[in-house]
């Protein structure tokens, strides 16, 4: 990861927004008395918002900064991870015991907040007989204990038939 958070002199703009490390607004001031305030105080100043007008600066430990924004890039890919698809694939003549693993499996899954996608797996004549699969698949949907909500209905494709759920 390059980063072009620009700190102390390479900030080219002749005036900042200041935001002092306490959170505090500073308001408007020149670059230069922004710099001498943030040298009397041992910090950085550093470019938050660039596009802003007046771009807005920071005075704070660049090395506190940086690890703020570690931290918050980690928190953002756990949250985007904890929406994954998971899928669960099933045979349509699988047996009751089988079935009850997957089930178990997707309990997991919502629990950890996952979406599940489900898919029957059709074989031969059975891509045929639609009604039958719709059938095999509802009973297996009835077979699940817990409450969940449909995101994508059912539906007929690639290998057989398709859907996803989530937690409710």
């Amino acid at each position: 990861m390059v980063d072009k958070t620009r700190i102390n002199n390479q900030i080219t703009a002749p005036e900042l927004r200041i935001i002092d490390d306490a959170g505090e607004n500073l308001g408007i001031m020149p670059r230069e008395a922004a710099l001498k305030l943030a040298q009397e105080k041992g910090l950085d100043l550093i470019e938050i918002v660039p596009t802003a007008k007046p771009p807005v600066a920071k005075i704070i430990n660049f090395d506190k900064f940086r690890y703020q924004k570690e931290k918050e890039l980690k928190k953002q890919r756990s949250i985007q991870k904890a929406n994954e698809l998971k899928e669960i694939r099933i045979g349509a003549r699988a047996a009751k015991n089988d079935l009850e693993i997957r089930i178990k499996k997707i309990q997991e899954f919502l629990d950890e907040e996952h979406k599940v996608g489900i898919t029957l797996i059709l074989r031969g004549r059975e891509k045929y007989n639609r009604e039958w699969a719709m059938k095999k698949l509802n009973e297996f949907l009835q077979m699940i204990p817990f409450e969940y909500k449909i995101i994508m209905e059912p539906k007929f494709g690639g290998k057989g038939l398709m859907m996803q759920i989530s937690k409710k």
